[in-house]
C-alpha cells in the first residue's frame, strides 16, 4: 500500500492472471487520507493495451474510489511471462465540491506550481488458478481410493457373469443336441415298431394260410420270424 500524504493505493502491483484471447481485469482502491477533495489521474506506458475506468476522478474526503484496469485480450504469451508495462497514478488537492468534470490536465502540471504526488505501479503476470483435482470420497492417505476397489469388484463380477453366461450357452447347446438325438431315436423306434407290427400281421396271415393248406411251415415264415427277432433286438437296443 502506498503511504502518500493524499491517497493510499492498494495494491501497488497490478496482477493479471494471464490467459490468451481473454480480457482480464484488476482492481485498484484509492483511499483519501485527508479532509480535502483529491483529484487523480492514471497513466500507462501502453495505452492501447489497457483500459482504465475511470482514468480521472475525484476522491471525496475520507472516502474511497475503485478503479478497474482491464488488459485487452492477448494473442501471444510474453517470454518468461514478464511484463514491462507500468502505470503512473497522480494525485493533487482539488477545490471543495470538485467533481470528475472539473479535473483537467493543467491540475497535474508541476511546472505551474501544483504539488502533485505520484505513485508508480508495476504489472505482473501470474498463472491462472488451476481447478482442484477431484478426490474420491472415502480415500485416505496411504490407501487406495474406494473407487479402485469397486473397479476390481466390478471387473470380477463381470468376469463371473460372462463365464456363467458362456456355461449357460454350452449347456443350452448340449440340451438342444440331446433333444434332437432323443427325437431321432424316438422316430426310429416308432418306425421299427410299425415295421414289427406289419411283420406280425403278415406272419399271422402266413400261419393261417399254412394251417389251411395242411403243409409245414414255409421258408418265408422262417425268414419273417428271423427278421422279427432282429427288429425286436434292435428296438431293445435303442431303448
Amino acid at each position: 500500500m502506498s503511504t502518500g500524504e493524499l491517497l493510499s493505493i492498494e495494491p501497488l502491483e497490478l496482477k493479471f492472471p494471464f490467459e490468451l484471447r481473454k480480457q482480464i481485469s484488476c482492481d485498484l482502491q484509492l483511499s483519501n487520507k485527508t479532509d480535502n477533495h483529491v483529484a487523480f489521474k492514471v497513466k500507462t506506458t501502453n495505452p492501447k493495451k489497457y483500459c482504465v475506468r475511470p482514468n480521472t476522478g475525484v476522491v471525496l474526503p475520507r472516502s474511497t474510489c475503485d478503479v478497474v484496469v482491464t488488459m485487452q485480450a492477448q494473442k501471444e504469451t510474453p517470454p518468461d511471462m514478464q511484463c514491462r508495462d507500468k502505470f503512473l497514478l497522480q494525485s493533487v488537492k482539488a477545490s471543495d465540491g470538485a467533481t470528475a468534470k472539473d479535473v483537467t490536465a493543467e491540475m497535474f502540471n508541476k511546472e505551474a506550481g501544483h504539488v502533485v504526488e505520484e505513485c508508480k505501479l508495476r504489472v505482473v503476470y501470474v498463472s491462472p488458478p488451476q481447478p482442484p483435482s477431484p478426490v474420491r470420497e472415502g480415500s485416505e492417505e496411504g490407501s487406495p481410493p474406494r473407487g479402485s476397489d469397486n473397479g476390481h469388484a466390478n471387473a470380477a463380477e463381470f468376469a463371473a457373469a460372462a463365464r456363467a453366461f458362456s456355461e449357460g450357452l454350452e449347456a443350452q447347446d448340449k440340451s438342444y443336441e440331446a433333444k434332437a438325438l432323443i427325437s431321432k431315436l424316438t422316430a426310429e423306434k416308432n418306425t421299427a415298431i410299425q415295421q414289427n407290427n406289419k411283420l406280425r400281421q403278415e406272419l399271422e396271415l402266413l400261419k393261417r394260410g399254412s394251417s389251411k393248406s395242411g403243409g409245414g411251415v414255409s421258408f418265408m415264415v422262417v425268414v419273417l420270424i428271423g427278421l422279427l427277432g432282429i427288429i425286436m433286438g434292435y428296438i431293445m437296443k435303442k431303448s
